[in-house]
């Protein structure tokens, strides 16, 4: 639907980083257009992933007369091509734009990209408002706070605009889009600001913590359950930062009757007794947690300005694992102060046993307006100097440590937070490096970069494949009971990929057993009470049994005695079959 309404035409505009995501800001910013003014505004969402030249159409056909471009670090270098290309075609247009990765140093930006007319500094709501009216009603542009501007190669800056009542905000979604988006993720925020001051983040150059009202804030997640949405992710830079703040929500979202998963960022070690109990409570899937350690090591925390205590959030992440009603998501950050790879090394080995439902492995970013950034000499920092800003080396970190890590992050990413290879990554840890995981990734890499691996995208087959090539190069006198292990991961976590040759399937040598097992419902229905031979075909999509020569259903230790298993598929349920009712005896 095209703009109608009062004024000029204004299209809000980004650049997504997956299809799934959505644009929490644009929506802030539109719904509070309309509802403080007679002006309108249409939101139009792309993704990275999306053709230029079919972005630079769509856009044209709304025939804008201002468009406001949401800019991040994953977004900002596309971005000013689109803004370009747009130009280009439409070169009257005001172009505006905003967020995180143009609110710091605006005036250098406007100063290389002449195609920029405006950057809103900071929260954008008000400034935004008022810029887009006085652009309409011809009104001359001043040095307002939250504006930057050039005006006859002169630049204007008023600074960074932070909004002091963020009640002020008007709920950023109707039914309509709820009911459009709701397999995506649906981001909400109840507070803005953080109370910590980490070099590394943007979230540290606001001060202080602002609150959405309680009643409002359970009235508007009502909205979400109601429209069954299926995640809501909260946006809150650390959700758990005020207790009379977030206890009612956990407390409201505990006594729903709902399938919505809500996501929140915590600080696990400013969790207490209480607000365990409630989280014990929640139903299954009902909430997520994301808790960034970001390091063990308390040199580096003191550097980087970041306080928590590691023995607390061991015992309550060990807690909430317990629970075994929700997924934790923990976060590292690779090349931080003082964390060499020895350092790195046994902060990844603090966090990897206490084994998370997935560990985020992230590099470090040297954004402008961090506090890190104007460190980044005393550090040694070499970085990219465009978009993302990923640190390449530091005086800790060589770029060949930095390259080695990011192949490892890359494997991890495959493995560990896939969960496709749990019992194989076990033995392996225990049984070859001193249980040592982060040896172990470290190994893995290595030889990743002997076979030139990293250079290739690989299929699961091949990835696969290449893991147990590995496993030969290293553990050849092993390699029986390792492929046993494959073979159970497979069909366990990943069976619709578990047809593969290089692998020593037993289904031809025990064919007519199988075949025999199966054609006796009542001795089959001791494992699965409701079956009924019906097809060979439903068996083989359903089903699949095969006979390990040793238990790999045991301990790491306990690796004798033979096995037979039922797996049903896609559902990772395994059952272990008696021998009497396989072999009939």
């Amino acid at each position: 639907m095209k703009i109608r309404g009062v004024g000029l035409r204004t299209l809000l505009v980004t650049l997504n980083a997956k299809y799934i995501h959505s644009s929490l800001a644009l929506k802030y910013l539109k719904y509070y257009v309309e509802e403080h003014s007679d002006l309108k505004a249409d939101i139009l969402e792309f993704s990275i992933n999306n053709n230029i030249l079919d972005m630079l159409r769509e856009i044209y056909s709304y025939k804008p007369d201002i468009i406001g471009f949401a800019c991040y670090i994953w977004n900002i270098e596309m971005t000013r091509q689109l803004i370009s290309l747009v130009k280009s075609v439409m070169p009257e247009i005001k172009i505006i734009c905003g967020g995180p990765e143009v609110t710091y140093n605006p005036e250098h930006l406007l100063l290389v990209d002449k195609n920029i007319d405006y950057i809103i500094s900071g929260e954008g709501e008000k400034p935004f408002l008022s810029l887009i009216k006085k652009i309409s009603n011809k009104e001359i542009i001043s040095t307002d706070l939250g504006l930057a501007f050039r005006e006859n190669d002169k630049l204007s800056y008023g600074g960074i605009y932070t909004l002091e009542d963020i009640n002020e905000l008007v709920f950023p979604y109707n039914e309509d889009e709820i009911l459009l988006n709701k397999d995506k993720i649906i981001y909400y925020e109840s507070s803005r600001g953080c109370p910590f001051s980490c070099q590394y983040c943007l979230s540290s150059a606001t001060v202080g913590v602002r609150f959405l009202d309680v009643t409002r804030v359970l009235g508007e997640l009502g909205v979400f359950i109601n429209n069954k949405v299926k995640q809501v992710k909260f946006v809150d830079r650390t959700f758990n930062v005020n207790k009379k703040h977030f206890l009612p929500i956990l407390k409201f979202l505990a006594e729903q009757d709902c399938e919505t998963n809500f996501h929140f960022e915590v600080s696990a070690d400013l969790l207490d007794e209480e607000v365990l109990e409630i989280l014990q409570l929640m139903p299954k899937g009902r909430v997520q947690l994301e808790i960034g350690v970001q390091s063990t090591n308390e040199k580096t925390l003191q550097a980087i300005n970041r306080t928590h205590d590691f023995a607390k959030i061991q015992k309550n992440v060990l807690k909430l694992l317990k629970f075994d009603n929700m997924h934790l998501h923990l976060d590292l950050i690779i090349g931080l102060p003082y964390e060499d790879i020895k350092v790195f090394a046994k902060s990844f080995n603090d966090v990897y046993n206490l084994k998370p439902h997935a560990l985020q492995l992230g590099f470090l970013k040297i954004l402008k307006g961090a506090k890190i950034f104007y460190d980044k000499e005393q550090h040694g920092y070499s970085y990219m100097s465009v978009a993302p800003y990923q640190v390449l080396k530091n005086n800790y970190l060589t770029y060949e440590e930095i390259c080695h890590l990011t192949t490892l992050e890359d494997l991890f990413e495959k493995i560990y937070n896939t969960g496709k290879l749990k019992s194989l990554e076990a033995y392996l840890i225990k049984t070859f490096y001193q249980n040592s995981p982060f040896e172990f990734y470290s190994d893995l890499t290595d030889y990743w970069y002997e076979q030139k691996l990293y250079l290739t995208s690989l299929s699961a087959k091949t990835l696969y494949e290449n893991i147990f090539n590995f496993c030969k190069a290293r553990f050849s006198i092993n390699i029986d009971f390792i492929d046993e292990l494959f073979r159970r991961d497979i069909l366990e976590y990943d069976n619709k990929n578990y047809n593969m040759s290089f692998l020593n399937w037993n289904g031809e040598k025990h064919n007519e057993k199988i075949i025999s097992f199966w054609r006796d419902n009542e001795k089959v229905a001791r494992y699965l009470p409701e079956y009924k031979f019906a097809t060979w075909r439903e068996i083989k999509n359903k089903y699949h049994i095969e006979v390990f020569n040793k238990n790999v259903m045991g301990s790491m230790n306990q690796v004798d005695g033979e096995v037979i298993l039922l797996f049903i598929l896609d559902s990772g349920v395994v059952k272990v079959i008696a021998r009497e009712d396989f072999y009939g005896e």
